[in-house]
């Protein structure tokens, strides 16, 4: 078994001190190791040896006030011996300015006010969730299943970001290396492209070439649904669709959430979503999708994964959803969330997707970026967040933007932190416009369009976050969309008298997210005129289910 994750307190007062390893080790004794020590020095050297040991330090606790050493002094020193242990901050209530000062200045993750009794409603709740992103990020990074793949490879590519996105342990191994080699001799597989990927799982079986659905079966997502009829199906696992998923299931509905890749939609690529009600510090877009699909499997929500939708029909008072294995269920009613994808670039650009060239952040590949430059297409939040995050690893990160101002797009605590971050250069009134390599992207062509001049740099990993199409090619003329592809909802589909759309069977107008299909409502990105946001998305999932509960009282 592996070393229990250690919690280090540090508090110069010898009766605090005690009460809370006491505290600490009642409630925790189980599952980690709790070390306490008396001042910031004492508490350094500590680290200090658990790092030379290899063993893994979850929560750093520091007393505010300290003689020598301060809380905040040795949290910030402490970074750089443990810089994944979530940081807690004990405080006085008359310290708390100094505490919400410490959230930017040391990366504080909480700051907890003294006297914590009773701990189980004053520090146990808010300790578990620092426990719990914890564990999240520092998973072991294999625990039975390998990619055996080219790295440059756009089917290799996409069944790690299929299993990374999903929270699904894997390892990678380039067949080119020593250790890919051995193991797909092993296997008794060909290192021949057309053979590749291969996945290999933990009771032996091997996979090759896997579709999506077929590795999501074997690694024990559900693909099928379990019953033929829903009071609710949700099709989109992004914000919107896995909030109504939790609202429908929570007041009653039989509900079914279909997603055709990961739950957390464009949203779960995100590096750091800073700006969402309840998290001061942030947090990562995979962690919002995990928290949020953990609390509706908690309110009985059944979750399809790698299904992809692929038509809605009306049959009398229910709406039939249609998927791409032939395979159909029938509901009461529809909350379409399916959001939106980034815009693909245009050839040849396009031609190294998987192979240099990636759309979103791919978090996964941010280990292979180490001590190179890396290339951000964007000017949207999303493309800065992801140029900090890159800057953990990268040695250089170009932001390539193609207006005048980075302000116009991107929130303004964001810029400022990019401009203060050295490791990050932008570039405005810029355009990706060529690229050019042998097995992967190797360079790219810049154009300025200030004045028209190109330019051409050495490349290897361009990240683009630019755009938002929607995904609704698939609905075909069966809703009312815009010349963009989202789809039109309540008073927008009235005409300029203000009558309904031709074909409309029901006295009343369309409610506020109801598509030009009764029954069948639209929220979040994909719905014209939505505001681009994971809060409004939310919002919008939830108010959804509230129409759709008025919908079904007029059918009743």
């Amino acid at each position: 078994m592996s070393p229990r994750p250690v919690l280090l307190s540090v508090d110069d007062d010898p009766t605090v001190g005690r009460a809370l390893g006491r505290d600490l080790r009642r409630h925790y004794g189980e599952t980690h190791r709790v070390v306490r020590a008396d001042d910031g020095p004492s508490a350094l050297a500590a680290l200090r040896d658990l790092a030379l040991r290899g063993e893994q330090v979850a929560l750093l606790l520091a007393d505010y006030r300290m003689p020598g050493m301060s809380g905040v002094e040795f949290l910030e020193e402490a970074m750089d011996v443990a810089p994944s242990a979530r940081r807690v901050l004990l405080t006085a209530y008359a310290d708390t300015d100094a505490a919400i000062r410490a959230i930017n200045d040391v990366d504080l993750d909480r700051y907890l006010l003294k006297p914590w009794d009773p701990p189980e409603e004053r520090l146990y709740p808010a300790l578990d969730d620092l426990l719990a992103e914890w564990a999240s990020d520092n998973r072991p990074a294999f625990e039975g299943i390998t990619v055996l793949g080219d790295q440059w490879s756009l089917r290799t590519q996409a069944l790690k970001e299929f299993l990374a996105r999903n929270a699904v342990p894997f390892r990678h191994l380039d067949v080119r290396s020593e250790a890919g080699g051995r193991l797909l001799e092993a296997a008794q597989r060909s290192a021949d492209p057309a053979s590749l990927p291969v996945v290999l799982l933990t009771d032996g079986e091997v996979l090759v070439r896997p579709s999506l659905p077929e590795l999501a079966d074997r690694v024990g997502l559900s693909t099928t649904a379990g019953h033929p009829f829903y009071d609710l199906v949700v099709i989109g696992g992004g914000p919107a669709g896995l909030g109504s998923a939790v609202y429908g299931s929570s007041e009653g509905l039989n509900t079914l959430l279909v997603e055709r890749t990961a739950t957390g939609g464009q949203a779960g690529q995100s590096s750091r979503i800073e700006n969402y009600l309840g998290f001061p510090s942030g947090l990562s877009g995979a962690d919002l999708a995990q928290r949020a699909r953990a609390q509706a499997l908690r309110f009985g929500v059944e979750i399809l994964t790698a299904v992809e939708a692929v038509g809605i029909e009306e049959h009398g008072e229910g709406r039939v959803v249609r998927f791409a294995d032939g395979s159909a269920v029938t509901a009461l009613a529809v909350v379409l969330a399916t959001g939106v994808s980034y815009t693909r670039m245009q050839e040849p650009v396009d031609a190294f997707a998987g192979r240099g060239l990636y759309y979103g952040a791919a978090a996964h590949e941010a280990l292979n970026c180490k001590d190179q430059d890396v290339y951000v297409v964007g000017g949207a939040n999303s493309a800065g967040q992801a140029a900090l995050f890159f800057t953990r690893y990268a040695r250089r990160v170009v932001v390539l933007v193609r207006g005048a101002d980075l302000r116009t797009g991107m929130s303004e605590y964001l810029v400022n932190r990019i401009e203060a971050e050295p490791g990050i250069e932008v570039r405005t009134c810029t355009e990706v416009v060529g690229a050019a390599g042998d097995e992967h992207l190797e360079q790219i062509v810049l154009r300025d369009s200030t004045d028209g001049s190109l330019e051409t740099v050495p490349a290897s990993w361009l990240f683009v976050l630019i755009g938002a199409a929607p995904r609704t090619d698939w609905l075909g003329a069966v809703l009312a969309r815009d010349p963009r592809g989202f789809v039109v909802t309540g008073p927008d589909l009235l005409d300029a008298e203000g009558r309904p759309p031709a074909g409309w069977p029901l006295t009343r107008d369309p409610y506020l997210l109801e598509s030009s299909m009764p029954g069948v409502f639209v929220a979040g990105d994909v719905r014209a005129a939505s505001v681009k946001r994971v809060a409004s998305a939310v919002g919008e999932g939830a108010m959804a289910v509230f129409l759709v509960h008025r919908h079904l009282q007029e059918t009743r």
